[in-house]
């Protein structure tokens, strides 16, 4: 077992580093409930999923006077069944999108954290917290890892429970976390009771070049850890480029039929981004959506295909480093393709010059393969620090 830090010893780094990093809504460690091998592990939880005692606020102020919840979300209610001190809730974009919120970079205040777990990537990622949950519907999870200097690990779609978890859009939404490094996710994997004793004796790695979209810096990193890692790069499948323009519109489709209601009760109130989104994918009609979705049948029927040849997939976590000012969270086209596709996916850092901001290397492999993907994500990190 890692050896981790305690409560008192996470307070303690809180009080000294969130004044300037604002990663969390609020502050309240629960009593044990459970017994199990996350005995008194601090957790931290994004504030899109219940906790009792907590209210969720959703990152809106539209959800500034809601009540306590009454009972924990599954994945809440899993962790402190495991023995799990749930020491409060971390900020979120509104509604789990693109309005920013009001977390810093760790590395670097005057950049963005990433969103939209914005406060779990940032408390993971400047040690104030070993573990916290995430989500990702595009790029939430491992997008914001990137940007924190931290690892992500978004699982196989539907593996992790979202009951008691604000729902954005159902085909894609993936319950995720954060850890320190890949070792910690690894042992946290195995404690939850998620891990088989799958593993490739010899993971067959392949890259994909970095898209014409990711920035110099990312591109001389990336591909020298490709470089370093001795695998071959290869060509996505020719329906790889179009799973971010479906994955978006199917995104927007059910994001707007879902908040509908909300949008029609507070208008703007929500995020100027947000309502952009709502009315955006209202207006998107069944034919293109279905459209979408037959898009991502055909990638899914590809990367598997694929997938029979090689087991590990590199690709650029994000398109570079975490931009300057608080205008954006970050393009999110990176991830968006291995979340439609329901693939597990991790993002783990890559070495970069002392005073960098941090840059990450994305890994997928085929839907199930969580536990194996994590194996192969433990020797890929040891490798790139050798």
């Amino acid at each position: 077992m890692p050896r981790f830090p305690g409560v008192t010893d996470c307070l303690r780094a809180i009080k000294e580093r969130d004044p300037e990093i604002h990663a969390w809504v609020s502050i309240a460690p629960q009593p044990r409930s459970g017994d199990g091998p996350l005995n008194d592990i601090p957790f931290g939880i994004k504030d899109i999923f219940d906790v009792a005692g907590f209210p969720t606020r959703n990152g809106s102020p539209v959800y500034d006077h809601a009540p306590a919840a009454a009972k924990d979300s599954g994945l809440a209610g899993l962790l402190r069944q495991k023995g799990a001190v749930i020491v409060g809730k971390t900020h979120t974009a509104a509604f789990a999108y693109f309005d920013h919120a009001p977390t810093r970079n760790p590395h670097n205040r005057e950049h963005t954290p990433g969103g939209s777990s914005s406060g779990s990537a940032a408390a993971v990622g400047s040690g104030m917290i070993p573990f916290a949950t995430g989500s990702q519907t595009q790029g939430s999870i491992v997008r914001p890892a990137s940007f924190c200097g931290c690892v992500g690990f978004k699982p196989t779609h539907g593996l992790l429970p979202l009951t008691g978890c604000l729902e954005f859009a159902a085909t894609l939404d993936t319950a995720g976390f954060f850890s320190r490094n890949v070792g910690d996710m690894t042992w946290l994997w195995r404690s939850i009771g998620y891990a088989n004793s799958g593993h490739w004796e010899r993971a067959r790695v392949a890259a994909f070049p970095a898209e014409a979209a990711v920035e110099p810096t990312m591109r001389k990193a990336y591909d020298a850890a490709v470089a370093k890692l001795g695998v071959k790069t290869i060509q996505p499948p020719p329906t790889f480029p179009q799973l971010f323009p479906a994955v978006k519109l199917i995104q927007d489709t059910e994001g707007g039929r879902t908040l509908k209601p909300v949008y029609e009760k507070f208008g703007k109130k929500v995020g100027a981004k947000l309502a952009e989104m709502i009315e955006r994918g209202l207006a998107n009609s069944e034919f293109d959506y279905q459209a979408a979705l037959r898009v991502v049948e055909d990638g899914r029927r590809d990367m598997a295909q694929l997938f029979n040849q090689w087991d590990v997939i590199l690709t650029p976590s994000a398109v570079g480093p975490a931009p300057e000012g608080f205008a954006t969270t970050g393009d999110p086209r990176m991830n968006a393709p291995w979340t439609g596709l329901g693939t597990p996916s991790a993002g783990i850092p890559m070495p970069v010059a002392n005073g960098a901001l941090p840059l990450g290397l994305q890994i997928a492999s085929a839907r199930g393969k969580d536990t194996e993907l994590l194996a192969a994500a433990l020797e890929i990190e040891a490798a790139l620090a050798s």
